[in-house]
């Protein structure tokens, strides 16, 4: 690089860059199609170099950074102000994204041969760069100038495209990368000059079509639109808008489009969120949660009103079921029959609606709602709502477990299920079981249930009825099981102990007048029976009292055997017209010994000989005298049981079936299973007041009462009023006191 012979003056070297500088315009403005050769750059350079390479006063830096900017704005403001002065539109946006590239071209070359400056002499100084300091006197003289009329030019195609009109989108985009440009790597002047007025047109826009929609369309017609114009939207920003602008633009069109609108499109009537949820329209409640999901809290009403939704149709499954539960007792009453024991047909149709119910709401939250935490909550708490409702003089809970019953106990329904089928239907019970808050009174009818099914050899399935255990075991835990579990164990383990006791029996050469099969149970797994010790007949006492010499035998006495006659079967072979098998419980069997030796007894006679109490025997010989199989008849004639009347041998009895079960009128089960777990919970809630205090030591009256029902909901819904009695009780009996100071103050003794 050549140095001149002596220091070049300012305006000896500023001649030599004019000419470059207006030879690099006339190309810029079409004059001259030759660009610099390679030499030309080199002697511009060159110059540039010498000029700031001089030593003082020669070095003309400071002058020549000044002269770069006079020249760029120079051009500006005499060919490309003017040419952008009468124009709008299209035809501004054309011309200023043609001259906006001139501009750029410029820059870059004369920032190429001014590159000497921006290594040294802006450094040094801290200035703006040779490229920033065109974008300045851009941004000064053209920019701030016409902003205006450009972005109404934007913003006029932007309308235009909305209404769907096709428009230049690179026009578009080359317009607004000016705003961003001379932004220096800020978003300053897009964002105040342009993105401002974008959002507020976008607004206005938005606000007048909804309008105009919600009076024309339809809820799922508007959010129809209303996703197609989201759409476009982002489809816009990726087309010629800045990233930054995507959250802020959909959110100004959620905003008009659906927050402004969200309870007239919900509610609307005839299409709203609840007639759609009516006529099962998936697709559109799906568009509707994208929708509302979008803006802030947008799905709170939407989920309330799919709660309310569930919760009304569920109530009034609720409502027909008590009417026909209700219509059903009357009818009994009339006809003078007593209705099965337990919840019957409508109580177990409204479990079937209820589990279709579930099967159907579960799938909308998952399938079309996202699984929201919202709309589980909300179908959580319809269900709780009806789900502990009475149905008649049942429980849902009762019912629950009077319909598990009847798919697992042997011949009980009409419908010919498969295990799968079966199986399937009890799984979805269990999960409706976690919206029932009386959960131990649901377990508590289960058991019950559970014990007929196991002693009267009505169970259709040991692996149904282990499959529903594990369920029940896996939703409300180890506790809630146990004593089912120890009940079917004990079943299990019954065969073993009889072949035992045949063993027992041929080794001490020992024969029992009659066949005796027992099955021996753990008294705290099993429900309490009704005792009942009626006076056997001779062979039965020997082949009891056999067994329970082997049972204290094999246990060396130290566990005691109690005899439980309500759940037994025996096998009676009775002549009429023909030997008939019967099967029989032992009370009936032993009224019906007593005809063997007599062919006619009155009632007191019967009772002395059998020493049952009087409802017992009524009850019985009411299964021997008025049902399907009139074993005996009764003098006088009548539909109720008197201690006058007279029972004889049915000579006349006849049926096609050589083996026939006489069934024994059921016992009311509600009442005291209702009494049983009412004892439970006493229990339970003593048990949880000592547990907390004894940890807590010290506590509030309102603090305690909070905590117990807390730990007890999963079980049962505790009731104020019971706990505060248990704590009263607990008092009496010094396991809690009262703060001398304080008596809303409980304290835990030791």
């Amino acid at each position: 690089m050549g140095k001149p012979d002596g220091p070049i003056k300012l305006e000896e070297g500023w001649a030599m860059m004019e000419g470059g500088i207006t030879k690099l315009k006339r190309v810029l403005e079409g004059e001259k199609t030759e660009a610099f050769t390679a030499q030309e750059y080199m002697q511009l350079y060159t110059n540039i170099y010498n000029m700031c390479t001089q030593k003082l006063p020669y070095d003309h830096s400071e002058q020549l950074y000044a002269r770069y900017r006079t020249s760029l704005q120079n051009y500006i403001e005499e060919c490309v102000v003017p040419s952008l002065k009468d124009l709008k539109g299209v035809s501004l946006l054309r011309t200023l994204c043609r001259r906006w590239q001139n501009h750029t071209l410029m820059v870059r070359w004369m920032s190429r041969i001014f590159s000497y400056l921006d290594r040294y002499y802006v450094q040094r100084h801290n200035l703006n760069s040779m490229n920033e300091v065109g974008l300045l006197v851009w941004k000064e003289v053209v920019h701030e100038v016409i902003k205006s009329r450009v972005t109404d030019a934007i913003l006029e195609l932007v309308e235009r495209e909305r209404d769907g009109e096709a428009v230049d989108c690179p026009l578009l985009k080359n317009s607004l990368a000016t705003y961003q440009e001379v932004g220096m790597g800020l978003l300053d002047a897009y964002e105040k000059d342009f993105e401002a007025a974008l959002l507020q047109t976008t607004a206005k826009y938005y606000k007048r079509k909804s309008a105009g929609w919600l009076e024309t369309y339809s809820t799922p017609e508007f959010l129809s639109m209303a996703e197609a114009c989201l759409k476009a939207e982002e489809n816009r920003v990726d087309a010629y808008l800045h990233v930054s602008t995507r959250t802020k633009l959909l959110s100004t069109t959620e905003t008009e489009l659906l927050k402004e609108h969200s309870l007239s499109l919900l509610e609307k009537e005839g299409s709203g969120c609840a007639a759609l949820l009516r006529d099962g329209k998936k697709e559109d409640l799906a568009r509707m949660f994208r929708l509302f999901g979008r803006i802030p809290k947008g799905l709170e009403p939407m989920a309330a009103i799919f709660k309310d939704f569930v919760e009304s149709e569920g109530m009034s499954h609720v409502r027909a079921a008590t009417e026909a539960a209700v219509s059903k007792q009357a009818k009994e009453k009339d006809a003078g029959k007593a209705g099965k024991d337990g919840a019957a047909a409508p109580e177990h149709q409204f479990i079937r609606v209820a589990i279709d119910l579930h099967d159907t709401y579960s799938d909308y939250v998952v399938s079309y709602f996202g699984s929201a935490s919202l709309f589980h909550k909300a179908l959580k708490e319809a269900f709780e709502t009806f789900c502990n409702k009475q149905i008649g003089r049942a429980t849902v809970a009762e019912a629950m477990a009077s319909f598990c019953d009847s798919l697992l106990r042997k011949g009980s329904t009409s419908e010919k299920l498969t295990d799968d089928e079966v199986e399937s239907l009890l799984d979805r019970v269990v999960k409706l079981l976690a919206y029932v808050s009386d959960k131990d009174l649901f377990a508590e009818f289960y058991r019950t249930k559970l014990s007929k099914r196991l002693l009267g050899t009505h169970m259709a399935s040991e692996e149904l009825e282990k499959g529903v255990l594990i369920r029940l075991k896996q939703q409300c835990g180890t506790q809630f099981t146990s004593r089912m579990e120890g009940m079917v164990h004990d079943l299990a383990h019954a065969k073993d102990k009889m072949e035992e006791f045949v063993r027992w029996q041929k080794k001490r050469g020992v024969t029992l007048p009659v066949e005796l099969n027992a099955t021996v149970l753990t008294v705290g797994f099993w429900p309490t029976f009704k005792k009942i010790e009626p006076t056997l007949p001779e062979e039965m006492l020997m082949a009891m009292n056999q067994f329970t010499q082997f049972h204290e035998a094999i246990n060396n006495g130290s566990r005691r055997l109690t005899w439980h006659h309500t759940h037994g079967n025996v096998l009676v072979r009775a002549t009429y017209d023909k030997t008939y098998e019967l099967v029989v419980t032992p009370t009936q069997a032993t009224i019906l010994a007593l005809f063997n030796d007599a062919t006619s007894l009155k009632y007191v006679e019967i009772q002395e000989a059998t020493n049952i109490d009087s409802d017992d025997l009524e009850r019985t010989l009411a299964s021997l005298v008025f049902a399907k199989h009139k074993l005996l008849s009764k003098e006088p004639m009548g539909r109720t049981i008197n201690s006058t009347d007279t029972f004889a041998y049915n000579a006349g009895f006849k049926d096609r079936m050589r083996r026939i079960r006489v069934a024994l009128p059921p016992l009311e089960d509600r009442r005291k299973v209702k009494e049983d777990v009412g004892k439970d919970r006493v229990h339970i809630i003593q048990a949880t007041i000592v547990r907390i205090m004894k940890s807590r030591r010290v506590m509030k009256h309102q603090e305690l009462l909070v905590e117990v029902v807390g730990q007890t909901q999963k079980m049962f819904a505790a009731d104020v009023k019971l706990v505060k009695k248990q704590i009263e009780s607990l008092i009496e009996r010094e396991f809690l006191e009262r703060d001398e100071k304080d008596t809303a103050m409980y304290k835990y003794v030791a």
